[in-house]
């Protein structure tokens, strides 16, 4: 494990206490310091870019130097300059292919080290780049105690977060209330030194307990809560049973070691196959496998230093009254607050719980893992990345609400890859070709034509499902290494409901991390005050759950909405289209179909009402905004096309584009070229010799599966 440094802050004590030093192994270095103090080892402050910026300078490509960009786009240097590169920086185990339990043990075989004292805070030295203003993070230790939970997850939780974990001794004896008040202490402090900013209280198991205790005693501040397997259903667990048995079993003997480290390990299986995703040749596999299992006598020794019997005991104990105590006052928790559950915790009845705390918590999220055990951080196989999870949310913020311009993160790029290749079997399926207009009109293969340098904004056809978005947005940073932000309805933005009228919220959360907006002129004008690209759909629903018969019709309001605030950041307008949603799927119950049965007219009703009204005041077709799931039957896969047209530049035209007259024929101008483009590839697409997908797999048989599958003439 590479070395690691922190500050220690020890709770309650006097401002001008003297620096004490753990020992000091393999260069870890933890200095004891005053909880009242801002003092930080290393304080450099780094900002991400607020706006994703592009690689200059694009020409046009043959087909052959398109697919093998597209083969070897992953073996890119991710992390270069930030001109160069959209992706936020990559960082900590997710890079370095570490072991979170190793990691754990190895933070926590140090901390214990220190032997005796109160409970305190260390800031670990991997979490001191910070961007500007990053809001402070607390994290809750589970019954280990130690504040090593998050040891793997350091220094990509540093780079947004001020980030101070709890330690607390193992010999110590501080009963919860105590722990509460200690909590709560530095948690009025440090919301009195910075009182537009959000507290983060991330808490595992009885550190969820501490973080609900301390929001139910301070309605009033500014709290966020991340919480892991609550242990708010301690009374409802069989690990009470542990209680009378520990009690009268020797000191030498630990029957519960083992089985606690077969938890923290998680699923044997998820670890084979998060080994064998590495491809690594069969003797490297057996030995990292290997590995483990030899780690295991050491790992052993350290969670008896960790929990002795009478620690464990007391712990135990500590979770019967924080259960009692938090479940108490939960009716005066207001804090936003999103559950972490594994539906196979076998420690306590957490899928259950999550249920009932979502009902009891006002502001409550929840995201359910279901192939994961009780030690959601700690698994390596499969465990959870804090931060993404975070992203994909969107509960990370830096002030008193939430900007999804200025707090937004974008994604690193191992988190696209993880999207990208969840997708990839779709790209695979639909073959997207990918066309654009050079400035001397010339059409030609690939994203040549997009500009690179924002403000850009995408206007186009929104096919049915607005299923075009998936290749859309991969090849555009596969290509260009453009991070294109979407303008989105507000229905990728709910609240889950248990009740199943939503979606998995994880489906929500890849478009959230991709950097899509919740439609508004406020955040269009941030989007184009920061130069960004982006992508803009003003058919919007009805285009996208279009009727039968209805394939590439516009459905665009009457008014101009996007040309004058375009024309007020000097944007370029890129008209595009797309074909070949008609290729893959017929809609054969639309919404005229699905109003005249009362079981689906209800379903509809609800779904309207539980989303953000838009476009209240217009008229017509694009007026009908209820949602609803049209009845598709699949077809064959054919093929989608893309045509990007000419870009329209709008600098110099402010004044000249206030009148409504000419700001109106742009936007008709705008609305033809997306029909134009429409009906170019609806021909084009008729000579191509690869639209059928069995043709498409001849071709990668003979050529390979990578090869890059040719099109129609241009």
């Amino acid at each position: 494990m590479a070395a690691a440094r922190g500050s220690v802050f020890a709770s309650g004590f006097p401002p001008g206490i003297p620096r004490h030093s753990y020992p000091a192994p393999r260069a870890r270095r933890l200095a004891l310091i005053s909880s009242t103090q801002r003092l930080f080892a290393v304080s450099t402050a780094e900002q991400l870019p607020s706006a994703p910026t592009s690689v200059p300078g694009p020409t046009p490509t043959t087909e052959g130097e398109l697919g093998q960009n597209r083969r070897h786009w992953k073996d890119r240097e991710p992390n270069g300059s930030a001109a160069a590169s959209p992706f936020m920086e990559d960082e900590g185990s997710e890079v370095e292919g570490k072991k979170r339990l190793e990691d754990f043990f190895d933070l926590a075989k140090d901390l214990i080290r220190s032997a005796g004292g109160l409970p305190r805070w260390f800031s670990p030295l991997e979490c001191a780049s910070r961007i500007n203003n990053s809001p402070l993070l607390l994290y809750l230790p589970g019954i280990d105690g130690t504040g090593a939970g998050l040891a793997s997850q350091h220094k990509k939780l540093g780079k947004i977060f001020d980030v101070w974990c709890l330690h607390i001794p193992v010999m110590d004896r501080t009963p919860f209330t105590d722990l509460v008040k200690l909590i709560e202490k530095t948690v009025k402090s440090e919301s009195h030194n910075s009182p537009n900013r959000p507290i983060y209280l991330v808490g595992e198991s009885l550190g969820a307990c501490l973080a609900l205790a301390v929001a139910a005693r301070n309605p009033d501040l500014d709290l966020i809560l991340i919480l892991s397997n609550p242990a708010t259903s301690f009374n409802a667990s069989q690990v009470q049973s542990l209680i009378p048995l520990l009690e009268i079993m020797p000191d030498q003997v630990q029957l519960t070691l083992p089985y606690l480290l077969s938890l923290m390990r998680g699923d044997p299986l998820n670890t084979l196959r998060a080994t064998s995703e590495k491809a690594l040749p069969p003797q490297e596999m057996v030995a990292e496998l290997s590995k483990d299992l030899l780690n295991m006598p050491s790992f052993i020794s350290v969670l008896a230093d960790i929990l002795p019997k009478g620690t464990f005991l007391w712990k135990l104990q500590m979770l019967k009254s924080a259960s009692a105590y938090t479940n108490s006052r939960l009716h005066a928790v207001k804090a936003q607050t999103l559950l972490l559950i594994s539906e196979r915790d076998q420690l306590l009845p957490s899928q259950a719980e999550a249920s009932r705390l979502y009902r009891a918590l006002p502001g409550c999220e929840i995201r359910r893992y279901e192939e994961n055990g009780h030690f959601l951080f700690l698994e390596d196989g499969n465990g959870i990345d804090l931060v993404t999870t975070i992203k994909g949310a969107t509960f990370y913020r830096r002030g008193k609400s939430r900007d999804y311009i200025s707090d937004y993160l974008p994604p690193t790029h191992s988190e696209f890859i993880k999207l990208y290749e969840s997708n990839k079997w779709f790209s695979d399926m639909t073959a997207p070709v990918m066309l654009s207009t050079l400035e001397d009109g010339t059409i030609v293969r690939g994203l040549a034509g997009i500009p690179s340098e924002g403000p850009v904004l995408l206007v186009g056809y929104h096919m049915l499902l607005g299923l075009e978005i998936i290749s859309l947005m991969a090849q555009f940073l596969i290509e260009r290494n453009i991070h294109v932000r979407g303008i989105a309805h507000p229905m990728l933005f709910p609240k889950y409901k248990e009740d199943g009228s939503t979606l998995s919220p994880f489906f929500y959360d890849a478009f959230r991390i991709m950097g899509a907006v919740p439609v508004s002129g406020t955040n269009l004008f941030k989007l184009l005050s920061r130069k960004s690209h982006v992508l803009l759909y003003p058919g919007g629903v009805r285009e996208a759950l279009h009727r039968k018969g209805e394939e590439y019709k516009l459905f665009w309001p009457e008014q101009a909405e996007f040309v004058r605030m375009a024309a007020r950041f000097g944007a370029k307008i890129v008209p595009f289209g797309t074909v070949g949603e008609d290729d893959i799927g017929q809609v054969v119950l639309d919404y005229e179909d699905l109003m005249k049965i009362p079981y689906y007219r209800d379903q509809i009703m609800r779904n309207t009402e539980g989303n953000v009204k838009l476009r209240t005041t217009a008229t017509g077709e694009v007026a009908n905004q209820d949602m609803h799931l049209p009845g598709i039957m699949p077809k064959i896969p054919g093929r989608f096309y893309y045509l990007f047209g000419k870009p329209i530049d709008t600098e110099g035209r402010k004044q000249e584009l206030k009148d409504r007259e000419k700001s109106h024929e742009l936007y008709l101008e705008v609305k033809s070229e997306v029909e134009r483009c429409i009906a170019y590839l609806q021909d084009k697409r008729e000579g191509d010799p690869y639209r059928s997908i069995f043709s498409r797999l001849v071709y990668q048989t003979v050529n390979g599966s990578s090869s890059d599958i040719p099109t129609f003439e241009l």
